[in-house]
């Protein structure tokens, strides 16, 4: 019964520590291998289900072009991921919405105010020299 009260709390804590999010900074160097896609909504609206309906409707060219969506919220982030944006991307919180294209090499190829148009961020990606021998290689 003792090593219930002892075993009980570290699987509980154990459990709950699965349950949060990864930190910002961890997640994109975890998807490292390609273009990501960051969008910081600071407002409710923002625009956020706008943009997730337009990017979701261009999903095979995303895969194309190994691009992932990242998607936060300034009511739900934490402080330290907002501490990252401000400091890594020169977020103003104050905005309703930025967006970053961020290439496979970690670098800030775009910064976006307003939605972001799939047709246009693909027409840029397409244009990079990285994305250009991807699209040999397939062909």
């Amino acid at each position: 019964m003792r090593n219930w009260l002892i075993i009980f709390p570290l699987v509980l804590f154990g459990s709950l520590a699965l349950a949060q999010p990864k930190p910002l900074k961890t997640l994109l160097r975890e998807k490292r291998d390609n273009r990501r896609i960051l969008l910081f909504y600071g407002t409710p609206s923002g625009g956020l289900t706008e943009q997730q309906r337009k990017l979701q409707a261009a999903q095979a060219e995303l895969d194309d072009r190994d691009m992932d969506v990242i998607t936060l919220d300034a009511s739900s982030i934490t402080i330290v991921d907002r501490q990252f944006l401000e400091q890594t991307y020169k977020l103003n919180p104050n905005v309703g919405f930025t967006g970053w294209l961020i290439g496979k090499d970690g670098g800030v190829k775009e910064t976006y105010r307003h939605l972001v148009d799939p047709a246009q961020l693909f027409g840029l990606v397409d244009k990079m020299p990285m994305r250009k021998i991807e699209m040999r290689r397939k062909q």
